[in-house]
């Protein structure tokens, strides 16, 4: 006689998805939760001048390298940028100003898509959080050409 198979219970049906004003709002949650982060951390680089030292704490890659790494300048774009100052975000970090363009799109498509009652797309289709492999990959080749370019002496063409 073979022992009895263990009985496996039925999977869990996903949760329903709340509908209507509430459902909306309950959805938005999670992205407005990012947003008041954001301005958070964006209020605080306005406020604090990352020009001023003493304030923030010097780049490790720069301190033991003397290159200059993706996010040199970052926080300085990000005091320009919350001063509505593009040009000197540009200048300051410019990689760093274009992540913060994709980073408010994606915002903007979460929350459409959450209004509508639709997951991100990252999560859709049972992939793990995040953007796919090749937008990674993508993403990480502009940061090191950006890198290489900015530690060339190009009288400082992407040098924060």
């Amino acid at each position: 006689m073979s022992a009895p198979s263990p009985i496996v219970p039925d999977p869990v049906p996903p949760a329903a998805t709340p509908s209507g004003a509430g459902g909306a709002v309950r959805r938005l949650l999670g992205p407005l939760g990012v947003l008041a982060g954001a301005v958070a951390a964006f209020g605080y680089v306005a406020a604090v001048d990352p020009h001023q030292p003493g304030h923030y704490p010097v780049c490790p890659v720069l301190r033991l390298t003397g290159l200059y790494c993706p996010a040199c300048g970052g926080l300085r774009g990000a005091h320009a940028l919350a001063h509505g100052d593009l040009p000197a975000a540009l200048r300051d970090n410019a990689l760093a100003v274009l992540a913060y363009a994709l980073l408010a799109v994606c915002w903007l498509v979460w929350c459409a898509r959450a209004v509508a009652g639709r997951r991100f797309p990252a999560t859709a289709r049972g992939r793990p959080y995040g953007p796919r492999g090749w937008r990674i990959g993508a993403f990480l080749g502009l940061a090191v050409i950006f890198t290489i370019v900015r530690n060339f002496p190009f009288e400082g063409l992407l040098t924060p």
